[in-house]
This record gives structure tokens, sequence and C-alpha cells, in this order.
């Protein structure tokens, strides 16, 4: 039912004209055009300068953020490393869930470390798509992850699979004896503003890496501070090793649906000339990083609507580079208002 308003908007988008110097909250009143659109929230070197729900969402209200989470698994990794509780992204995976290998594991295993977990490079067939229902309907969702037949070589090309960032929050369990909910809120819980109402967890209550966690769009704006603050909470802590963001932001493989560049848990692309690093989660759960412009936004959608084929996260990425253009090269902040 949305999908003639959607076209015609990523069309209206696409124009340079239309990218120049409409005020931000124009910007944000044209996005109701966009149907599974729920919330907006645009913040600036850490103020807000609006807030919008659509369609009956609210900044306020939980929301399964999706595979949005994997950027919060990503953070728990690089504190990990930071307190000595694992050595590095060349660690390797085999020894630390040795308990849960095949019984007679591919050779490859044994190469297999956590960078390429995190970057999406573990050569392991996807346990996402189309093979997401039969993986979380396993008993196992770890040794189900591991079971997984070698389709290439580990630090091949990219294969998205949320089983990989699971396999990080069941390594977080094993080295920190701390459930991963328990490690987010512990570690990152500092942040103001920064909550999980709720993380969704395996038959052995290991929680979800990389899915089915909710949080209010707020949080995922404090989230996304942190980040763009170089891991420092709001009162000067350093949470997240600044190294570490550097590290999550080189990108190490591209998408095949996209061509956008991939870290460690973050996707990176251009966006109305400047670089944006961003999390996606299904349906629309947008957390973007504008480091240049000191600007943060959050965007969720209806989790109903699909992929990257639907056409919305090419309009998402259209009206970002709206609110990039509402923002760039003005002597004052923009407000909505």
């Amino acid at each position: 039912m949305f999908r003639w308003p959607l076209l015609l908007l990523c069309a209206l988008l696409a124009m340079p004209s239309a990218v120049t110097a409409a005020p931000l909250a124009r910007v944000l009143d044209e996005a109701d055009a966009l149907a599974p659109l729920r919330t907006v929230i645009v913040a600036r070197d850490g103020e807000v300068l609006a807030e919008r729900g659509y369609h009956g969402g609210s900044p306020a209200r939980p929301t399964n953020i999706k595979s949005a989470s994997k950027s919060v698994v990503s953070a728990l990794v690089g504190i990990a490393i930071q307190r000595g509780l694992l050595e590095g992204v060349d660690q390797k995976v085999a020894p630390l869930l040795a308990d849960r290998l095949p019984a007679t594991p591919d050779p490859r295993m044994a190469e297999l470390t956590i960078g390429h977990l995190l970057s999406m490079q573990a050569g392991l067939q996807p346990t996402s798509g189309r093979q997401y229902g039969r993986w979380v309907a396993q008993r196992d969702w770890v040794r189900a992850a591991l079971a997984q037949p070698f389709v290439d070589d580990p630090g091949g090309g990219m294969l998205y699979s949320t089983g990989s960032t699971h396999l990080l929050s069941a390594i977080l369990v094993r080295v920190s004896g701390t459930p991963t909910l328990q490690l987010a809120r512990e570690w990152l819980g500092p942040q103001p503003g920064f909550a999980i109402a709720d993380w969704e967890h395996d038959p052995q209550g290991i929680h979800l890496g990389g899915n089915q966690m909710a949080m209010t769009p707020r949080s995922l704006l404090a989230f996304g501070e942190l980040y763009r603050n170089d891991g420092r909470a709001r009162d000067g802590a350093q949470l997240v090793p600044a190294t570490w963001i550097a590290q999550s932001w080189r990108p190490r493989t591209r998408s095949i649906y996209t061509g956008d560049g991939y870290g460690y848990g973050w996707f990176t692309r251009r966006i109305e000339g400047r670089d944006v690093r961003y999390g996606w989660g299904h349906g629309g759960q947008m957390l973007y990083i504008v480091p240049a412009l000191e600007l943060t936004v959050v965007m969720t959608s209806d989790e109903r609507t699909g992929t990257a084929g639907s056409g919305h996260l090419q309009a998402l990425h259209a009206l970002m580079a709206r609110i990039i253009a509402s923002q760039d090269g003005a002597s004052d902040i923009a407000r909505d208002g």
C-alpha cells in the first residue's frame, strides 16, 4: 500500500535540487510519506534537534532494533578485549567453544577468528535469511551455528549471518561468566539514556547476538552518541576504546546486496558527499553517524517491512541525505521548528 509514495519520495530525494537547502522541519514533515517509518531522531554535537513519531510510533517506546544490535555486540567484544577477557580479533574461536564443535570439524574451523565473526567473513553457511527459522528451531543455537558447512574460507567474502554474532555472544558468556545482557547493562549502562528493555535468548540462556533486542529509539541514540564521541560517555568516562571504534569503522568486506563496506558490526557508505557509518536492522531500524558533522540520527520502521530489495532502505538513505543537507554548511545548527 505504501509502494507509490515510497517510489515518489525516492525519486524526489534522488534529484540534486531536493537535497540542498530544505530546513530540517520540512524534511521531517515530508518524511511522513514513508508509510513504514515509525520514528526519527536527529542529534548534533550531543544536542537533540528533532524527535518525530510517525504512524503511531514513539521515540519513547521500546522497539525491536533487529540486526542494528550487531553494533552493540561489537562494542561488547571491543570492551572485552580492552579488559583482557579476550586476546584480540585474531584469537581463534575453536578453543573458546571446543565443547560445542562438531565431532569431526572441517579443518578450516581451526582458522576461524573473532575478527572473522565480527566482519561476517566466517566462511560458514549463513543462518540468516531463509535459513534463520530452521536455525532458531534447533535445541542448541551455538552448536548448530558451528555445524554449518563451510562455503568459503575464513576471511573470504561477506556472508551475513546472525549465527556469527551469536557465537560472539556465547564467547562473551564463556570468558566472563556473565550473561551478555548483564554485560551490556554494566559496560554501556553508564551512558545516560542507554537501556535494553528486553533481549531474546537461546534455549541455553545465551542472549541472541545480533537480533531480537528491544530498546527505545532514544536509547539507540544514546548508544550512537557514545560512538560519535569516540567511546566517551556524556560525563567523559571512556566506556568503549576509541581505537576499537576506529577498527570497527574500517571496512574489511562489502555487502553483496548494497555494495557498502562492512567493518566490525557497522556498515559504511557515502551519503550526500559525507562518510557515514551505520547500523542496520531488518525492516529499517537504522543508526547513522556522520563524524564530520557530529551528527547522529536514528530511524525506526515497521519491522514487517522488507529488507534491501523492498526499496525502503534506499528511501531511508535518501531521507538521511536530506537530513545531512539540512545541516551541512550551516553556520548555526538547524533545529526542527
